[in-house]
């Protein structure tokens, strides 16, 4: 029988280097005896010490020591939490930096994957830094050494709940009561059995889902009804998979009121449901998509595909401008949403499908059409298949908006090596302040 190998014991000392670079995700990178080092905390041509967290053959990863020498661009982050909390990587750099370091991190992406660079970068779309989280999952644990309840985001590098009294990245009504919440849900009798809440916030409106194990008895079912009258939340409760979500509060219909988000510029409001997927940051959602339309330049006359549509975010703004657009979303459940939005906004010149875009979908309707704009907003991994399909769609004009730089970058290279587009324009958009997740839109005309 094979023995396991032990892991090799990390070295203790804190160890003097120079920051050369940093990563994507906002870690100083160094060199050290052949291997390359990604130390949290660290910025560019900073001279300090680090502590190794993980080593492997080539790459090692540490944690700063001390600072001996600080860059000119570091700031004293604002949340007491951020040396323990991994919710956020990056209050240590002023925010301004922050978004000119995601810049620089889709421009090398678009040019080392994609093998291109956009004619024109686009100044990049800023808004709150602060208070701007409005969806959330966060995690519920009891720790006995603590004899305490904790609610929030992991500790850094470790699957440990951090111990946060609040978040200053969530919107107040919740971030700023997080020890509350964690109150509330120690006084309950199955506390150690609740593993998860989910937030969700609209314009006027929050909801939570509360995740647990074991059923709740009379008492802890008040009190979660307590909470949430004096919260004016929405609350949910989840015994097991997501089709067991049930609402326990408010008890009436006559005294709910759905979530919502209205875009005042295109005279819409998006009406959703807690699970949902909407976007976190509001503000920059909002001008997000008048940017988006912007650089699409809809035409009365135009026929116009949103693929990625989820509950019609782009799709009905576009409805106001063209004489017809097409919704196409994996989720059969956000296709009803969309359409159920349109119908509440008087919208007739939509229709929407459920379709998987990652699996052959040339046989559907909406793909043996042509359109003279297309708009695209997928998940992580991207769009490599609507990318190589292009040609058959006829659109002259494509607006993508991506999460993820490098699957962005590798579609751009499809998109303009093999299907005679060129990348028009690009630049970041700042979703998530912060943190080193990277949200950008790219805009591609065919030559």
């Amino acid at each position: 029988m094979a023995r396991r190998r032990r892991k090799a014991k990390l070295p203790q000392d804190p160890i003097l280097v120079t920051i050369e670079s940093v990563s994507h995700d906002g870690k100083g990178v160094c060199h050290l005896d052949e291997q390359t080092v990604f130390i949290d905390g660290a910025l560019e041509g900073e001279e300090l010490t680090f502590i190794y967290t993980g080593k492997r053959k080539n790459i090692a990863e540490g944690k700063v020591h001390e600072i001996i020498k600080a860059s000119p661009l570091r700031v004293t982050p604002e949340c007491e939490h951020f040396s323990i909390c991994g919710g956020c990587s990056l209050q240590h750099l002023a925010a301004d930096q922050q978004i000119i370091l995601k810049q620089t991190v889709l421009l090398e992406n678009l040019k080392r994957i994609g093998k291109t660079e956009p004619e024109t970068i686009l100044p990049p779309l800023s808004g709150p830094h602060w208070g701007y989280r409005r969806k959330a999952r966060l995690g519920a644990r009891f720790v006995l050494k603590k004899d305490k309840m904790l609610v929030g985001f992991r500790e850094k590098h470790s699957n440990f709940l951090a111990e946060l009294d609040s978040c200053k990245v969530l919107f107040p009504d919740v971030g700023m009561h997080l020890k509350e919440l964690s109150q509330v849900l120690r006084s309950m009798s199955v506390y150690q059995k609740i593993p998860q809440i989910e937030v969700a916030y609209g314009d006027e409106q929050g909801a939570f889902i509360v995740r647990h194990l074991e059923a709740f008895n009379e008492q802890d079912l008040q009190i979660l009804k307590d909470y949430a009258r004096s919260m004016k939340l929405h609350l949910y409760l989840q015994p097991k998979g997501p089709d067991t979500i049930h609402r326990l509060w408010p008890e009436n219909d006559e005294d709910f009121k759905p979530l919502s988000y209205a875009l005042a510029d295109h005279n819409i409001v998006h009406e959703f449901k807690p699970t949902d997927f909407t976007q976190v940051n509001m503000e920059i959602n909002r001008k997000m998509i008048n940017l988006a339309l912007q650089l699409l330049e809809p035409q009365p006359e135009d026929k116009v595909l949103d693929l990625f549509c989820g509950l019609g975010n782009f799709t009905l703004p576009l409805a106001r401008k063209v004489a017809h657009v097409t919704g196409v979303e994996g989720s059969s459940e956000l296709v009803v949403r969309s359409k159920q939005n349109a119908l509440k906004n008087g919208i007739e010149n939509a229709d929407f499908y459920a379709a998987d875009l990652f699996e052959d979908f040339s046989a559907m309707k909406w793909a043996q059409q042509k359109y003279d704009r297309i708009l695209l907003d997928p998940a992580r991994s991207g769009a490599r298949e609507i990318a190589e399909y292009l040609p058959k769609l006829g659109a002259h004009t494509v607006v993508y908006i991506s999460c993820n730089p490098s699957t962005l970058a590798r579609d751009t290279e499809i998109m303009v090596h093999q299907n005679g587009y060129k990348l028009v324009k690009a630049g970041v958009m700042d979703m998530f302040p912060h943190t080193a997740h990277v949200e950008s839109i790219a805009l591609f005309k065919k030559t």
